[in-house]
């Protein structure tokens, strides 16, 4: 994951050089990063390029390359996520089938809240292992992944409710679009119920979604395309919060 990602900041940074790699200086370093300063990226974006850029000068061009810049710092207020055993739990915590089928979906498509309520059975291709949301994030429809974990899980759930193509697939007790409030007292007492101690929303999912994805080896321009967002610098917040996950290196202190 971190490979691709430090190849994705070179590549862009070596695009606005337009130079060799011979030629570039550290000069260049604080231009481009000065550059995507004034496009207001947020401090954990940049300082992934500016991880990524030091370590093409010092790994691969062996040059010493230091820039103290004030932007580097991560944020503190980062979002909450769960780990994949908190997942686990809070599945196990709702006993209706329904319930947790929503629940469910919105971990393991990484779509909104108001996406999955607005989705109609027409936009599944369950035996193709997709679907599509409609008008989502910049008003445009993106394809999200549908696990065969939910094939058998979606055609009864159709079946029994005698859902047509038109009808959503999440409907209220009246028939129509399934209260958002309700999906988010849902995940409220399951989180109570499983003794997570962390504050859960719908959203909560989604960063998990997202965060697991980079843990298990996609990179940022796939996880970006699943999430609908414009940019990759917006993708890469789920860098930083699956690196603590993923890096694996001792301290000194450990062999003294």
């Amino acid at each position: 994951m971190t490979a691709k990602t430090y190849i994705y900041c070179i590549n862009k940074f070596l695009t606005w050089s337009k130079k060799d790699l011979g030629q570039i200086s550290k000069k260049d370093v604080r231009l481009f990063l000065e550059h995507l300063s004034e496009r207001d990226l947020s401090g954990n974006s940049m300082n992934t390029y500016h991880m990524a850029i030091r370590f093409l000068f010092e790994n691969v061009l062996e040059k010493r390359m230091w820039i103290d810049i004030k932007y580097s710092k991560i944020p503190e207020k980062m979002p909450v996520v769960l780990s994949k055993e908190e997942v686990k739990k809070l599945f196990s915590a709702i006993n209706n089938d329904k319930h947790r089928l929503m629940i469910e979906l919105l971990y393991g498509s990484g779509m909104g809240v108001s996406e999955l309520t607005n989705l109609r059975i027409k936009d599944l291709e369950i035996e193709k292992g997709f679907g599509f949301v409609r008008s989502g994030k910049g008003n445009k429809d993106r394809l999200f992944i549908l696990s065969s974990v939910f094939k058998d899980k979606i055609k009864s759930l159709v079946k029994n409710e005698k859902l047509d193509n038109e009808n959503y697939l999440f409907t209220s007790m009246r028939g129509g679009k399934y209260n958002i409030r309700s999906l988010q007292m849902i995940i409220k007492n399951a989180v109570i119920k499983a003794k997570i101690g962390k504050r859960v929303g719908p959203h909560t999912l989604r960063h998990s979604f997202a965060t697991h994805l980079i843990e298990n080896g996609y990179d940022v321009s796939q996880v970006q395309s699943l999430l609908g967002h414009k940019s990759p610098e917006t993708t890469m917040i789920y860098v930083h919060m699956a690196l603590p996950n993923m890096i694996n290196i001792k301290s000194p202190i450990d062999n003294l």
